[in-house]
């Protein structure tokens, strides 16, 4: 078959990363272009031990596939968009996203378990820098340990753990549908910006898979999660920074929460502000530009030194 009616989707092997790529498949088989998917193996897949703030640079899931691409081995590549850098690669693009899924964070229980009481001193798991000082912003008299691993591994850790429970994406949990344990939605917990979105990346000059992956865009969330990454990239934010955005749609006005916390978790620097939406391309800029002025500047230079 001839490159001119196929698509290569480059992805992750990862249970959840497959499932994003055959969601993008589907999508592209309803405009009757034909696909395969390839997968490749990401350096945040092998180093399951590291924290990923610790890892210390952007890209750590995606910057492999970014090869992939730039050498022709691959068309497309999918991701949760919240993993790819505001700065992408010379060459490539974020060409389109699918619908976006709830973007919060849930508490997963332990199996068997069903409540949790908040007052008592908790042990909470999570890999993320931004869940666990949020957590502990609200809950300070809790404890929280590192939880890494794909999302099968990180729950079979959490029921032979004793921990009282482990923070997930909601989304994954939805999509994958591989668990029984009950779970809280945080709604209060600001998520990662671009959380809950799939999101496509091909070449630049490749004008048969951007013309495809136009087709299959779901504008409103690729309006929301440009805001939240203008946000990001303004902020000089990586998974080293624990920077939070939540940008949304209500009638015709798009609203935004952005926040960051301090590395003791005991101070909050946040903005909530509304935008017509024609006001959006400059949205997550001038957002930046408002926490910026309220302190975040002092905080953000707080993490790049530790």
């Amino acid at each position: 078959m001839t490159r001119s009616n196929r698509l290569r989707i480059g992805t992750r092997h990862s249970a959840l990363a497959i499932y994003q790529a055959k969601a993008v498949q589907e999508a592209l088989q309803q405009i009757n272009i034909d696909t395969e998917i390839i997968e490749i193996t990401s350096d945040g897949d092998v180093d399951l031990v590291t924290p990923l703030y610790e890892m210390g640079i952007q890209g750590i899931f995606t910057k492999t596939l970014d090869v992939a691409l730039l050498e022709s081995r691959i068309d497309l590549a999918v991701h949760s968009t919240k993993d790819v850098p505001t700065r992408q690669a010379k060459g490539l693009t974020l060409s389109a996203t699918l619908p976006r899924a709830t973007p919060f964070d849930c508490l997963v229980l332990p199996k068997g378990q069903s409540v949790l009481d908040f007052s008592a001193t908790n042990i909470i798991a999570t890999s993320s820098l931004r869940r666990k000082l949020q957590w502990l912003n609200r809950y300070p008299e809790h404890q929280t340990e590192s939880l890494r691993g794909n999302i099968q591994t990180r729950l079979s850790k959490l029921d032979s753990s004793g921990w009282q429970g482990a923070i997930f994406a909601q989304a994954a949990l939805e999509r994958l549908r591989v668990t029984s344990n009950a779970f809280i939605t945080l709604d209060w917990m600001l998520p990662s910006p671009a959380q809950g979105a799939i999101g496509i990346v091909c070449r630049e000059n490749d004008s048969f898979a951007l013309e495809a992956c136009r087709a299959i865009n779901h504008q409103e969330t690729e309006i929301c999660i440009s805001i939240e990454r203008d946000f990001l990239a303004v902020l000089h934010g990586g998974c080293s920074v624990p920077i939070a955005a939540y940008a949304f749609m209500e009638g015709d006005d798009i609203r935004f929460h952005g926040n960051i916390m301090s590395l003791d978790a005991k101070q909050k620097c946040e903005v909530q502000l509304s935008f017509a939406r024609d006001e959006a391309q400059h949205a997550g800029q001038l957002a930046a530009k408002k926490i910026l002025s309220q302190g975040a500047e002092v905080m953000i230079k707080t993490f790049k030194r530790s």
